[in-house]
């Protein structure tokens, strides 16, 4: 049974770190006394030791510990074993190219899918679907494949944007992109914007966050998905 949280950010404006969820996490990881952190992702400038205090200094705010996925010598036996899992934001390619590098990937999709409760900002939440294609981050890094952990039948867009049409800007919109997205590919793709996220619990997604997200699917014109709408039939 699958137990998933896939937030489109892990800061809003005028907030601080996860403040905006912890009261979602407190019943998510309601079970654990310390979650496991995936740090690969980190923001330019600081550690993973760094990241991983940063996930720490939140979650203490509920009362459960968090420990960092590079503290461990066996990463893959840290995923299986840990209570609840959180992956960070940063950028995806070089979070992708660490999941294969330490051959986890695999892991950890199977381990979200038997319902090790998961959480995923940015990032983090990216590679919660079929591919890591519609991030917004640079190509830092080369990943081995861009396809991620799939425990959702569609692609996330985080950290979506609306065409501004005060804008003078005449660059590509994010929805732009997602159309050049779908010249070449079927996959659905959900764009979160700030402050909203995905509740998975077994096979129903819903919307949450008081916010529409705005879904694209190829050859269709975008729609706007109500708050707590069901997507479990997106695919």
């Amino acid at each position: 049974m699958k137990n998933i949280i896939i937030a489109s950010t892990s800061t809003i404006h005028g907030g601080s770190y996860l403040e905006y969820l912890l009261d979602e996490l407190k019943v998510h990881f309601k079970n654990c006394k310390t979650i496991l952190f995936i740090p690969y992702a980190r923001p330019s400038g600081i550690t993973h030791d760094e990241y991983t205090a940063k996930a720490a200094q939140a979650f203490a705010k509920i009362n459960i510990a968090v420990k960092g996925i590079h503290e461990f010598e066996d990463a893959e036996a840290a995923i299986k074993d840990a209570e609840g899992i959180f992956t960070g934001g940063g950028n995806t390619f070089l979070l992708v190219t660490q999941l294969y590098q330490n051959k986890i990937m695999s892991t950890l999709s199977t381990t979200i899918k038997n319902g090790t409760p998961y959480l995923g900002t940015s990032a983090g939440s990216v590679i919660c679907g079929l591919s890591m294609q519609n991030t917004n981050d640079m190509p830092i890094i080369y990943p081995p494949s861009f396809q991620t952990l799939a425990v959702i039948p569609f692609n996330i867009n985080a950290h979506y944007l609306d065409p501004d049409t005060n804008s003078k800007h005449m660059g590509e919109t994010r929805e732009t992109r997602l159309k050049e997205f779908h010249s070449f590919n079927n996959i659905p793709v959900l764009g979160l914007r700030e402050g909203s996220w995905l509740e998975v619990r077994d096979n129903t997604i819903t919307i949450k966050g008081g916010l529409q997200a705005r879904l694209f699917i190829a050859n269709e014109t975008a729609l706007e998905i109500e708050d707590n709408t069901d997507i479990s039939d997106l695919k």
